[in-house]
């Protein structure tokens, strides 16, 4: 496979051939940075797990310069910190015994470029070597810009594939906003409990944020309890782990639809939602 960086680089965990590796996977997570598919796809990295015949395979997009940093790396360059942030994400990719790791090693400024095609090649081109059934990729809500580039990116690499090689389904996920806002009915949950400890090892894998000043590990966890929790408000927990992720597979399968509109009518619903909600409370309106 050809990508476009030089830099780029394939990282298989159990040393299988590349093109063998690729195409095993049947659940591919593609994130802006690392530690995003931890984050984000973790429902994708348990459907991997476990099971001999269902792989997961990740994609981070990003070269990793642009991150946060205090304490024992405040002192690290941009070369420095890219290094750091490729290994630890390699180093998740073998405790969750991924089948294959991509990193692409874009500036963040190229991913969020929309007039940019060589991302979108590259995506296409990973696609087109993997049996993803299903994506997992940034909700097309999340308010960091390179989250929203990468989602564009792929939906757009989606829509290039021919049809029966697109993913049965393509899931929008949680990082930068959560989808908690969501109405009922549109929201895809994911249930990923009792695997506490996999997870705290993954999230643990990137010390550079973590210790440099940014407690993802915590706050993810929490996230996904507090879903558990308030999902439902008039039964008892289900569940003790929940992500909730947007549908993306109708922007997949109509190629016309606009991304800007399908999330708008997502935000309308919640709009009525809440309307009605008052409303019904008000009673009617006086004379």
């Amino acid at each position: 496979m050809q990508l476009h960086h030089p830099t780029a680089e394939i990282f298989v965990p159990d040393g299988q051939p590349v093109a063998a590796a690729l195409g095993r996977i049947t659940h591919l997570g593609i994130g802006a940075h690392q530690d995003d598919l931890e984050f984000m796809a973790f429902h994708g990295i348990l459907a991997g797990y476990p099971n001999a015949d269902q792989w997961f395979g990740g994609v981070t997009c990003t070269d990793g310069a642009g991150s946060a940093r205090t304490g024992p790396f405040a002192a690290c360059a941009d070369a420095q910190m890219k290094q750091i942030r490729r290994q630890e994400q390699n180093t998740a990719a073998t405790l969750g015994r991924y089948g294959a790791m991509v990193q692409l090693d874009y500036p963040s400024r190229a991913v969020k470029n929309a007039t940019e095609p060589a991302l979108r090649a590259d995506l296409k081109s990973i696609l087109l070597a993997t049996r993803a059934e299903v994506v997992y990729t940034h909700n097309l809500a999340d308010k960091h810009a390179t989250h929203i580039g990468v989602a564009v990116a792929v939906v757009q690499a989606l829509r290039e594939l021919p049809p029966a090689r697109r993913p049965k389904r393509v899931i929008g996920c949680e990082v930068w906003r959560d989808l908690d806002w969501l109405p009922d009915a549109a929201k895809v949950v994911m249930d990923v409990s009792g695997h506490e400890a996999l997870a705290a090892a993954l999230n643990g894998a990137f010390a550079s944020q973590i210790a440099g000043g940014k407690r993802y590990d915590l706050a993810i966890v929490g996230r996904r309890a507090a879903h558990a929790t308030f999902y439902e408000s008039h039964a008892t927990d289900r569940a003790t782990q929940v992500i909730f992720g947007m549908d993306l597979t109708p922007l997949v399968t109509n190629e016309t639809a606009d991304l800007g509109a399908y999330v708008g009518n997502l935000v309308d619903q919640l709009k009525a939602e809440v309307q009605q909600k008052i409303a019904g409370r008000l009673g009617p309106a006086k004379p």
